[in-house]
């Protein structure tokens, strides 16, 4: 049933924001250059790799997260208008509208196996963690809500996330970890 409900709202919410992807598009054009995209790969699910889609945010070279992230790049963040290309990603099926975000292949063998389980389910744009407090959570408390999403998924808690996700997106809440520009980085679980 999820399958279905992705494509559908994948699709719609591509055509109805058309127009803020194009102009999304142009604004990064003209605030960073090109590449106007940002492509990365990252572990879906079962942990099996694709390559993820945003509006490019940062500029390229050397330096921390911190001094590479623009003025225009923290709007885009701020605004979660730099995720708008990931549809594109749940059109191919690489991604779902709901589930835990998906990560750089290099966390894969920092995962216990409990924590691994976030693999059971397709990444999403957003997911329960994402409503709860994004980027603020720590690494601990962004795994213990994607495993309650794995363990507790069903339409109605989809449909939940996503109300949330307006709300927490309008409300640009826990865009940055404490003491960063973006999130921490994973250092590891295994004990």
């Amino acid at each position: 049933m999820r399958r279905p409900l992705d494509l559908v709202v994948a699709s719609a919410a591509a055509v109805v924001l058309a127009p803020v992807i194009a102009a999304t598009a142009v604004f990064v054009r003209l605030a960073l250059g090109s590449p106007v995209l940002f492509r990365q790969e990252r572990a879906g699910r079962n942990g099996e790799p694709f390559t993820l889609v945003k509006f490019r945010s940062m500029r390229e070279g050397p330096g921390s997260d911190a001094e590479r992230l623009t003025p225009a790049g923290r709007f885009l963040r701020s605004s979660s208008l730099d995720e708008l290309p990931a549809l594109w990603n749940v059109l191919r099926g690489d991604m779902s509208l709901i589930g835990p975000r998906p990560l750089p292949l290099t966390y894969l063998d920092r995962y216990t196996d409990e924590q691994r389980r976030r693999h059971d389910v397709r990444p999403g744009i957003t997911g329960l963690a994402q409503v709860r407090g994004r980027n603020s959570l720590s690494w601990d408390q962004k795994f213990a809500y994607d495993l309650e999403y794995v363990r507790g998924q069903s339409l109605g808690l989809d449909l939940r996330i996503l109300a949330e996700t307006i709300r927490t997106v309008l409300r640009r809440d826990g865009i940055s970890a404490e003491g960063a520009a973006t999130a921490h980085e994973f250092e590891g679980g295994r004990r």
